[in-house]
């Protein structure tokens, strides 16, 4: 059986496409994931670790209005860092994580809430097999569990993108299911 990161860097090679990664609450855990896969040198431009937050704005074009607003933790910054990203790289696809890990709630927002991004490129049709997507995630766990969550939710992100297949996130859980917060 073959990991999702594997996919990832096969099918990108088939397509002759390349990608880009942000991370937060990952800290560069989504790149070490994916360079871990034998040729992935071939499709993967790079990342950007921007733990702080000001960095997601000086380095990957996050508004500094939203930031200030909203925080961090924010689907409209997930997905501003993955087409931050992916331009400041010069990749067809970007993606991108941010969230709360733990201990602490940050930004007002629970440990657990994490959300991912992808950005990529239109369709000939410009249909929304590209563009951008945001995944908003409640997870439950140890840091390191919604860390390593986090990873393979934003990798089945892009593939459900570029190839429409489903992969399961077997940790991710919506409110109703894990009774709240």
């Amino acid at each position: 059986m073959s990991s999702p990161a594997t996919d990832l860097v096969r099918l990108l090679t088939v397509r002759g496409e390349s990608l880009a990664v942000a991370e937060s609450l990952t800290g560069g855990l989504v790149a070490a994931e994916i360079t871990a896969v034998p040729g992935a040198s071939k499709v993967f431009r790079g990342s950007v670790i921007a733990y702080a937050t000001e960095l997601k704005h000086r380095l990957l074009g996050v508004d500094a209005t939203l930031l200030e607003r909203q925080g961090a933790v924010d689907p409209q910054v997930a997905g501003q860092m993955a087409a931050g990203v992916r331009k400041a790289l010069g990749a067809d696809w970007g993606i991108a994580t941010t969230g709360v890990a733990g201990p602490d709630p940050q930004d007002g927002q629970p440990v657990g809430t994490v959300f991912v991004a992808v950005d990529g490129p239109l369709t000939a049709a410009g249909s929304s097999a590209g563009g951008g997507k945001v995944q908003a995630l409640r997870l439950n766990g140890s840091r390191t569990e919604i860390r390593m969550e986090s990873v393979r939710s934003v990798l089945a992100l892009l593939l459900e993108q570029i190839a429409g297949e489903q992969y399961g996130n077997e940790r991710a859980q919506d409110t109703e299911r894990n009774g709240g917060f």
